[in-house]
């Protein structure tokens, strides 16, 4: 085959991608970014399958409430790869979120045409470090698509069908590889190549859910189950109603939103300047608790001041040698205390180079003492290195301790000396579950925007450099318990609790509402009990508020809330397609064949993105074994995304390229018989 083809010299070769979400169309911009470098004359002819719109698919789709947000500030988004990027594609620049805004206000790229009133307004008026709207980020990604379209070749092309593919079959009659994917209209798209890019999907409930649910049907009670809040309807909770929501990460902070502000709730200023909630008085009051008793940390505004962040523990030299260990790593064991080290040297490198005046000594000296603490017997839990901290940062409200972070319920406050007046003593011990945690959101809220304290700033981003890292470890190099429940389960959830919080206004909002008494807070170690004699739903937290004190909260509620989103179950979910591609065995749930091991609900893929097993047929997004860093990501970070994407963009296109040399040959041979026949016949 070569790719000096002239046009309509060969049929192109059909790719049919289920999704058009964010993660499809950043493979798209590879695709094409690809294509034009490597093979122009590559005929592709490229088939979207999305009920909703190319750009923000489902989850980030325009009609949603304005109320939800981003937990990334505008200036932290990006769709196209930048120069920081290390590809084995081209890099393409292309506008970032940020950049689009401005472009648009100045009148050089048109207004969306769907654009109402409020999106108009935020584009107007959105700084760079502001937390956008979903629907703004909509807006964002429908121009990304259309520009990656721009971008495209005569010799490429992309049709959106809206529409829901629910089964795919193989041709049975062909010597292709060629399948056909059927969609709920009736109509059917026959594809040499396939990419399930899904995005995220809801599951069937779950026998713990099924088993709630039931319990409320017979008492006359209400349960919601795990769900995406912007899909739920829960107009008809009553006022005044005493909610139990389990659950205090993202999702349960869009439900608060939207029970709250969204019934006409709203937040002022006070002459104090204080955040203050007027009601509407149609909130239920909503109680919470979960695992940890705490919302996620709040997303970081202080900038980094000192050395650039590196990784001392887990970086190249550490991959290098993965490379040639005999035994598969275990996270728990080999990697999570050399994490715990980053961490921590992370956080004090920005506060000895970037706050000089609230240490004693300087870097040079203490990191070689720091080093040897964390690398001798105890780490990162040890008595020296909690000494050799407490001697050289003098006061407790700089001191990084990673356990009490982890679960800060668990740990009672560390004391300090006494504040000035007028600010409050986040560090003096409550003697209840509620105010424990409200002291520790105003010290994490404190902490995380405030500049003074950017060594928050630096443990993230030494966290997400952590999180690159990792990722690029094969994953054949883990053991089937890391692979399949402490790399998906432990170090996501750990991750997601240190970078993934929400905005701060969300927090100062989440106060607002406790000191108005429309949110009470259950604490950490949360346990829900149904009680058939009682009839009604009851939760019970526990906090340490002390060295010697741990205090409990408990409720008795009629109505129940799961507040997290469901979990990526390929077996289980709620869609028809993913559903029949593991029903039928043209997909498989990851299990990895060690002792004790079980599967992680989600696919497995190869190098590629490839699906084993199958010809031309790939998978990528959240339903997907293994890190995918998300979809839009920052720039100029080299980001993850940016590497899956064009590593399964290549590997499609090898493919194609592979699929167009065999229908070549096929046409080739079919010429050659005919003519053999007609010289026979003669």
């Amino acid at each position: 085959m070569s790719d000096g083809w002239e046009a309509g010299g060969a049929d192109p070769v059909v790719v049919v991608c289920v999704g058009a979400g964010p993660a499809a169309i950043m493979l798209l911009e590879r695709l094409i970014a690809n294509h034009e470098r490597d093979r122009p004359g590559l005929p592709i002819e490229l088939h979207l399958v999305d009920p909703h719109h190319p750009g923000g698919g489902r989850i980030w789709r325009r009609d949603q409430s304005p109320l939800l947000k981003l937990n990334s500030m505008l200036e932290d988004v990006a769709c196209f790869t930048d120069p920081s990027c290390t590809l084995d594609g081209p890099v393409a620049p292309g506008l970032s979120l940020a950049e689009w805004v401005r472009s648009v206000r100045a009148g050089g790229i048109p207004m969306p045409e769907w654009a109402d009133e409020a999106v108009e307004r935020e584009i107007r008026e959105i700084e760079a470090r502001d937390f956008p709207t979903r629907r703004l980020n909509s807006a964002y990604l429908g121009w990304v698509y259309e520009e990656t379209l721009r971008r495209a070749s005569d010799r490429f092309t992309v049709e959106w069908h809206r529409d829901i593919a629910v089964a795919v079959e193989d041709h049975q009659d062909s010597e292709s590889d060629r399948s056909s994917v059927h969609l709920a209209s009736g109509a059917a798209l026959d594809a040499d190549i396939l990419v399930y890019a899904l995005g995220h999907n809801g599951t069937e409930p779950s026998s713990e859910s099924k088993r709630l649910a039931g319990f409320a049907r017979r008492n006359g009670l209400e349960y919601v189950a795990p769900a995406f809040t912007a899909d739920l309807s829960l107009d008809h909770l009553r006022a005044g109603t005493d909610v139990i929501v389990r659950g205090m990460g993202l999702a349960a902070i869009d439900l608060i939103v939207m029970l709250t502000s969204g019934r006409g709730g709203r937040f002022f200023e006070n002459a104090r300047g204080a955040l203050q909630y007027a009601p509407s008085g149609r909130e239920p009051v909503l109680h919470l608790g979960s695992r940890r008793g705490v919302p996620y940390r709040s997303k970081i505004t202080s900038r980094m001041v000192g050395d650039a962040t590196v990784l001392e523990y887990v970086g190249a030299e550490f991959r290098a040698a993965v490379e040639h260990r005999d035994e598969p790593l275990d996270f728990e064991r080999d990697v999570w205390p050399l994490v715990a080290n980053e961490l921590i040297t992370g956080y004090y490198r920005e506060l000895f180079t970037g706050h000089a005046e609230r240490v004693v000594g300087d870097w040079a000296a203490f990191w070689p003492l720091l080093r040897a603490a964390l690398t001798r017997d105890g780490g990162y839990a040890s008595a020296e290195l909690a000494e050799l901290i407490a001697t050289h940062v003098p006061d407790c409200d700089d001191r990084f301790d990673l356990e009490a972070f982890e679960r800060p319920l668990a740990f009672a406050p560390a004391g300090r000396e006494p504040q000035p007046p007028g600010r409050p003593d986040e560090c003096t011990p409550s003697g209840d579950v509620h105010h424990r945690v409200v002291e520790h959101v105003s010290t994490d809220l404190r902490h995380r925007t405030a500049q003074r304290h950017s060594a928050t700033q630096a443990l993230f981003m030494t966290g997400l450099h952590v999180y690159i890292s990792l990722a690029e470890i094969p994953p054949e190099r883990w053991n089937a318990r890391s692979r399949t429940q402490l790399l998906p389960r432990r170090w996501h959830a750990t991750f997601s609790y240190l970078a993934s919080g929400p905005p701060g206004h969300r927090l100062a909002e989440l106060l607002a509402l406790a000191d108005a008494g429309v949110v009470r807070f259950l604490g950490g170690e949360l346990q829900v009990s149904a009680d058939e004699d009682g009839g009604a739903f009851t939760a019970t937290g526990t906090a340490v508020v002390s060295e010697t004190a741990v205090a409990s909260a408990s409720i008795t509620a009629s109505t129940l809330i799961d507040a997290w989103l469901p979990e990526a179950r390929a077996s289980r979910s709620d869609n028809p397609l993913l559903r029949q591609l593991v029903a039928s065995g043209r997909v498989s749930e990851l299990t990895v064949g060690d002792a004790g091991a079980s599967t992680t609900g989600q696919i497995e893929t190869g190098p590629g993105g490839r699906i084993p097993g199958r010809t031309r047929q790939f998978g990528l997004g959240p339903f997907v074994a293994g890190p995918t860093g998300g979809a839009f990501t920052r720039p100029g970070l080299d980001s993850l995304p940016f590497r899956i994407h064009d590593r399964v963009a290549r590997a499609i296109l090898a493919e194609a390229a592979e699929a167009a040399e065999a229908a070549e040959a096929a046409e080739q041979r079919a010429v050659s018989h005919e003519g053999r026949f007609a010289a026979t016949h003669r």
